[in-house]
């Protein structure tokens, strides 16, 4: 039975891994105040001790512990009515409890992976619901068809609301064209990201991962930009974040409890591309040798390219000699209201990745050695 949304919200909360926090996210309607109540603590959405009213997108940032702890966080919403300097007014508290499900298990691990949704709703989440709520819903890049306006930010939080119900754990990877419009200099307004990065690492119980970020797929230089991007200075930025990634694996992949290790990324980096995508050489070069030689990543995932594929280390597509697979997995088609894409189960020392459709045609399984 589907979970009713509350009238106050565009969706249901969002739940979203950064770090070793949850970021929660949760659109609301109109003006209001908001606070999360979890276990024994109250979190608020504030600036400098000034409760926030005037944003469309709350967020609240807890430990991770202290949520999967307690199973459940309530909402705690003051609609305003008027924010005058003295005596501002407000309605009546408004209460909303929902339960969350912490990844607690070791084996039969299941991850919903949508990417190049392209503003597409019902296909992909029929798909992501095939083989009942995942442990994980991974959400990465191309959600909406670009950042020009706040109903395609809006597209994100409706894909999770309608699979996880704001009690599962998600992943938010950036796409290329979620770089494109006038909203996307705001992006981390209304995405999760570490502080403003839209490159982190994640820990979601054994499971552990890093998501990054490859910005556009042509030079900062090409005329679809127009002027309008800086993804070269920006790649530099992220090789540094990686650097310092290793340089604290213990507290990251190397940490206890760790034993699934995940690369997310919208654009599969690792791959040989035709001009006028065969950008970056030598900085995607570096990513893979760090990855290869101190991450040890057992799992790419990825879109971008609007298919279905697998690529295997060696293979015709290994640029920079990965040394894990790379799933590639996200076929859209708006006019036909299609989508297939993958789920994919972590069991032991392997995963089984199932392409399937929204009618629930299996296309293809790859079961691949951990």
């Amino acid at each position: 039975m589907k979970l009713a949304v509350p009238e106050l919200l565009y969706t249901h909360p969002t739940v979203f891994a950064v770090g070793k926090d949850y970021q929660i996210m949760v659109p609301v309607k109109r003006d209001t105040l908001m606070s999360v109540k979890c276990g024994d603590e109250e979190y608020f959405d504030d600036s400098n001790g000034i409760m926030r009213s005037k944003c469309m997108i709350h967020r609240f940032n807890l430990p991770q512990a202290v949520l999967d702890e307690a199973k459940e966080y309530t909402l705690c919403c003051r609609p305003i009515i008027d924010r005058k300097p003295y005596f501002p007014e407000t309605e009546d508290l408004q209460t909303f409890t929902y339960a969350f499900c912490p990844l607690e298990k070791t084996q039969d691990i299941r991850i919903a992976h949508l990417s190049d949704t392209h503003g597409l709703v019902e296909p992909p989440v029929a798909r992501a619901l095939l083989d009942g709520k995942p442990d994980i819903l991974l959400l990465n890049g191309d959600i909406a068809d670009h950042s020009g306006n706040e109903e395609n930010m809006l597209v994100l939080f409706r894909l999770a609301s309608a699979v996880a119900e704001g009690g599962v754990p998600c992943v938010f990877s950036r796409g290329n064209h979620d770089l494109r419009g006038a909203l996307a200099e705001r992006l981390e307004q209304y995405t999760p990201n570490a502080n403003g990065n839209s490159y982190y690492t994640f820990r979601i119980g054994c499971v552990w991962g890093v998501v990054l970020d490859c910005g556009e797929d042509k030079v900062d230089e090409h005329e679809e930009y127009g002027h309008t991007v800086c993804c070269h200075a920006f790649r530099k930025r992220e090789t540094a974040f990686l650097e310092q990634v290793i340089a604290d694996a213990a507290q990251e992949y190397a940490a206890d409890g760790v034993k699934y290790r995940l690369v997310v990324s919208h654009v599969p980096f690792t791959r040989h591309n035709r001009p006028p995508f065969d950008i970056e050489f030598d900085i995607f070069d570096r990513w893979v040798s760090l990855l290869r030689e101190h991450v040890k990543p057992q799992l790419m995932l990825c879109g971008h390219v609007h298919k279905n594929v697998l690529y295997l280390p060696l293979g015709e597509n290994d640029a920079h000699g990965q040394q894990w697979p790379v799933v590639v997995a996200s076929v859209p088609k708006k006019d036909e209201a299609y989508f297939s894409g993958a789920h994919i189960t972590l069991n032991a020392d392997s995963a089984t990745v199932e392409i399937k459709d929204n009618a629930d045609n299996l296309l293809d399984t790859w079961v691949l050695k951990l």
